[in-house]
């Protein structure tokens, strides 16, 4: 029989049992809207993380790893030579050494020619503590070429008084996180003196305030220039300690770093190393997402193949009229099928359209403020491929649920139908 007589046929069907078809199609709906929402959701948290992360991790940081094994000594090296086996050291007290990296100019300019590479920043970090007046504060200081690390962690949008340049122009410049300053009681302008665990001092003016929303970095780490930071540790101009690399694309860093450890013969870890454990918790996250939505979506597909089968058995006796008319079991089976998709195409655009709204919601809720972290509302991330997903699998859902009444009901032999009437 002709596609559009059959899909008439169906239509009728579905509005002879408008009740039951508002609440098969109510079941795709929600399952689909709670699907793009959650996953909506859980991606835009994901998102936020990962961007709170890079937000003070590079994409690759090579340093001079510090090596902890002392089963060797001088005085072991020295009897060995004299055949001597009485000679035992027991735990050797750790040798002085540094941790800089040679020629690190060098390999800053050597990593600007790979075309993966946006911005290279060298660092000399170091715990000091700082004082002003009576009060006394420890914090990680790092030494820094502020343009670069501009680049590699975008300083501009993170400033809240002052900007970046500023601590070129102004000798012995520092950049602290807000919530250092106020343990402090710093305002802009004022000098703080910095000590080092050697006892040297810096006097350093402030000149800028930054928040992350990161109690590590607003709290307990402050800017200088790198020459500054040099001569507070009594080092050499050339002394840097870390490299730390921004890629064009994160995806590149796992690829990238074994190669910077090889060509420049020191360690190279790459962000998701570094950040093991955020990455895992990305991955249940997403899982646990996938779970609860296939759960809502099958939990709608049964109500589809029980209505569905409802429907087949009220329609017995009309299913044995058409096959007596000469529709055949494709026919039949075309009949039911299409009002199984039709429930699921219905139903998923509506799912699309509530799931859309609730995201939409969502991403308008504010964030309580607890002073730390930067973020006015929901983190919810708004990505086509959701959508397309849901739908598909919705269709696909109902698809499967509608099959097997079709089936049965293409196999029904009228005859015997008839006759039982």
């Amino acid at each position: 029989m002709p596609l559009s007589l059959n899909l008439d046929i169906a239509r009728v069907h579905l509005l002879s049992r408008k009740k039951q078809t508002i609440i098969a199609m109510l079941g795709v709906t929600f399952g689909i809207a709670m699907f793009v929402l959650m996953i909506s959701f859980m991606k835009g948290v994901n998102q936020f993380l990962q961007d709170l992360t890079m937000a003070t991790t590079p994409d690759i940081h090579i340093y001079n790893k510090l090596k902890t094994d002392y089963s060797s000594s001088l005085a072991q090296q020295y009897f060995a030579d004299q055949h001597n086996p009485w000679v035992v050291v027991r735990h050797p007290r750790p040798k002085q050494v540094n941790l800089n990296l040679k020629n690190a100019s060098g390999i800053v300019n050597d990593l600007h020619r790979f075309e993966e590479v946006v911005s290279v920043s060298p660092l000399l970090s170091a715990l000091v503590i700082f004082n002003y007046g009576p009060v006394q504060w420890a914090a990680n200081v790092d030494g820094v070429d502020i343009t670069a690390e501009d680049r590699m962690f975008d300083l501009k949008e993170k400033m809240l008084t002052g900007k970046p340049e500023d601590l070129m122009g102004i000798n012995n410049g520092i950049i602290m996180g807000y919530k250092l300053a106020a343990d402090l009681n710093l305002n802009t302008g004022d000098l703080v003196t910095l000590t080092a665990q050697s006892g040297t001092q810096l006097r350093c003016r402030l000149v800028g305030l930054f928040k992350f929303g990161i109690a590590t970095m607003d709290e307990y780490r402050a800017y200088v220039s790198l020459a500054s930071m040099q001569q507070l540790l009594g080092k050499h101009p050339d002394y840097i300690t870390d490299i730390r690399v921004k890629l064009r694309d994160l995806k590149d860093a796992a690829r990238m770093a074994p190669v910077f450890a090889k060509r420049y013969g020191y360690t190279a870890d790459d962000w998701e190393t570094v950040n093991a454990a955020i990455k895992a918790g990305n991955i249940i996250r997403d899982t646990l997402t996938y779970v609860v939505s296939f759960t809502l979506l099958v939990v709608a597909g049964f109500g589809i193949y029980n209505i569905m089968n409802m429907v087949i058995t009220n329609k017995l006796k009309d299913i044995a009229i058409l096959k007596a008319q000469g529709f055949s079991g494709g026919d039949i089976m075309q009949i039911f099928l299409s009002q199984s998709l039709i429930i699921g195409i219905a139903g998923g655009l509506l799912g699309l359209l509530l799931g859309y709204l609730l995201s939409y919601a969502l991403s308008r809720v504010p964030f309580p403020d607890d002073g730390y972290v930067s973020i006015k509302y929901f983190p919810v991330l708004f990505e086509s491929q959701y959508y397309i997903f849901g739908m598909c699998f919705g269709v696909l859902t109902t698809f499967m649920a509608g099959m097997l009444p079709a089936m049965k009901a293409s196999k029904i032999d009228p005859v015997a139908i008839l006759r039982a009437s």
